[in-house]
């Protein structure tokens, strides 16, 4: 079993281009297959340096590494189509001479006045005897036309009167009438193959058995059955099967680049930094997913295990995953979603591996801590954190201090005429022989059995005065991981502004 994905380098790799590659990656290792990374490059007008690369990093971040591919070797190459021109040229000349296919030199200009004359101009079989191609041209003409280097296109000679039918996995068989379809463009003016031809040859000749695409092309799909029977290839033609689209939170519409921005979410895998602002992206790497996350949250945009199983590996996916279970409907991106599967991931995932990726969220903000500070402080944080994020954003307390003080909790729980009370009791911590959350917590409650407190009356202070918040992790473990001197130049700090605001 063969399967690839076959992105355009034409900007960043929609999340919705993920979620095919996984498709074809989960089919081909299911069944001890390989999955090709192949670059269709051959509409060199919208060409984006440096998007090959983004589609190989994003791949890679996934851990979807393909077996074959641009810079992954294989003995199918070159895998960029931009590098198969002459392949495309020798396989329409044999439509041509077959009388499948046929040479078209109407300019842009003739065909743009057909479509203002009529709207629903379709270069067609209705439509080609009227126009000027190798069809109503004498062969000298022709001849010379190409001679002189005439600007031409091929196009597909599709024939009429006939039912084009072909099973696809996942909505079962789809027939149209040969009349319904325009005579595609296969070569066009600059020598360049369309999609359709170079889709076909290259699948063909890289021995492809399976295609897992995004609906948009299953239209397309009965020109392409036409190009394998026209080249003798029809007993080679692949399994097809056409996803559903990702629609946006709503529901209303299929899920754009531009939605990101719209609804406050990354719809692309890695930050992609265009030319101007509106062309750039945050990722879902750079707002703080694990890519195991986001790989079991696009694995079920769109399929279902017939379980009540919603966690899986990528091992599990593999021996799970199957066709027949892709929906025919499309499935609303489900951002919150994401992020439940997110926040799962960080709570399960190994200490080191969290460590990692958790140490650039707080260097970008200017500090370096040790392996065993940072190993503690992601335990205390991993069950308040939804993205990596959140470490920061929900923690940052623990390597600055506060930058301001709940001012509703503190006029609500501070009591100025107890200050000496509470500089007493950050007085007796300070001096805990051994500064651990037990010994902490013993000393505290010592001291407020000894003042004939309550817990309510103590432990809320503590808080504000060591985080600013009454959000966070145990407080006793968070004065463990500050250290003695740091809690102690907190509370004294704190005491003082909480008589200010109150």
């Amino acid at each position: 079993m063969r399967l690839r994905f076959a992105p355009s380098p034409t900007g960043a790799l929609h999340i919705g281009g993920v979620r095919t590659a996984l498709y074809n990656y989960l089919l081909a290792k299911k069944h001890g297959g390989a999955f090709i990374l192949r670059i269709e490059d051959t509409d060199q007008g919208r060409f984006v340096p440096g998007a090959e690369d983004y589609i190989k990093e994003a791949l890679e971040w996934f851990g979807l590494a393909p077996d074959e591919g641009p810079g992954y070797g294989g003995a199918h190459g070159p895998y960029r189509q931009s590098e198969r021109k002459a392949l495309y040229h020798k396989y329409t000349a044999q439509l041509v001479e077959n009388g499948r296919a046929y040479y078209a030199f109407d300019t842009p200009e003739e065909l743009a006045a057909q479509r203002e004359e009529n709207p629903a101009f379709k270069y067609d079989a209705g439509a080609r005897m009227r126009m000027k191609n190798s069809l109503t041209l004498a062969e000298e003409e022709v001849g010379r036309r190409i001679k002189e280097g005439e600007a031409h296109v091929v196009r597909l000679k599709v024939p009429t009167g006939e039912t084009v039918s072909f099973r696809d996995q996942v909505r079962g068989q789809v027939s149209f009438d040969s009349y319904e379809l325009d005579d595609k463009v296969l070569l066009k003016a600059d020598g360049m193959p369309t999609y359709h031809m170079a889709n076909v040859v290259d699948d063909y000749l890289m021995e492809i058995t399976h295609v897992i695409r995004g609906e948009e092309w299953l239209s397309s799909t009965a020109h392409h059955v036409l190009l394998y029977q026209a080249l003798g290839w029809e007993g080679q033609m692949p399994e097809f099967a056409h996803l559903p689209l990702i629609l946006r939170p709503d529901g209303k519409g299929k899920l754009s680049k531009r939605d990101g921005a719209r609804f406050g979410f990354p719809v692309f895998p890695l930050s992609w930094e265009g030319k101007t602002e509106e062309d750039s992206f945050t990722g879902m790497r750079e707002f703080g997913f694990l890519p195991e996350a986001a790989l079991n949250f696009l694995a079920l945009l769109g399929w279902n295990p017939g379980t009540e199983q919603e966690i899986f590996s990528r091992e599990e996916l593999v021996a799970a995953f199957s066709v027949e279970r892709i929906n025919k409907s499309g499935t609303r991106f489900d951002i919150d979603k994401a992020k439940w599967f997110n926040q799962q991931y960080i709570i399960k995932a190994d200490t080191d591996y969290l460590l990692e990726r958790v140490r650039p969220v707080i260097a970008a903000h200017g500090y370096e801590p040790g392996d065993a500070f940072l190993k503690a402080f992601i335990e205390l944080m991993r069950e308040r954190a939804v993205t990596l994020d959140d470490f920061w954003e929900n923690g940052y307390f623990f390597f600055e201090e506060p930058r301001a003080y709940d001012e509703k909790m503190v006029r609500k729980r501070w009591d100025p005429e107890r200050k000496g009370l509470f500089d007493e009791l950050a007085g007796q911590l300070h001096l805990v022989n051994n500064y651990t959350a037990g010994s902490i917590k013993a000393q505290t409650e010592a001291f407020i059995d000894e003042r004939g407190l309550k817990f309510g009356d103590v432990l809320p202070i503590l808080r504000l005065g060591v985080a600013g918040t009454m959000k966070g992790p145990a407080i006793f473990e968070m004065m463990e991981l500050l250290g003695r001197e740091e809690v102690d130049r907190r509370l004294r700090k704190a005491f003082v502004q909480f008589n200010e605001l109150k």
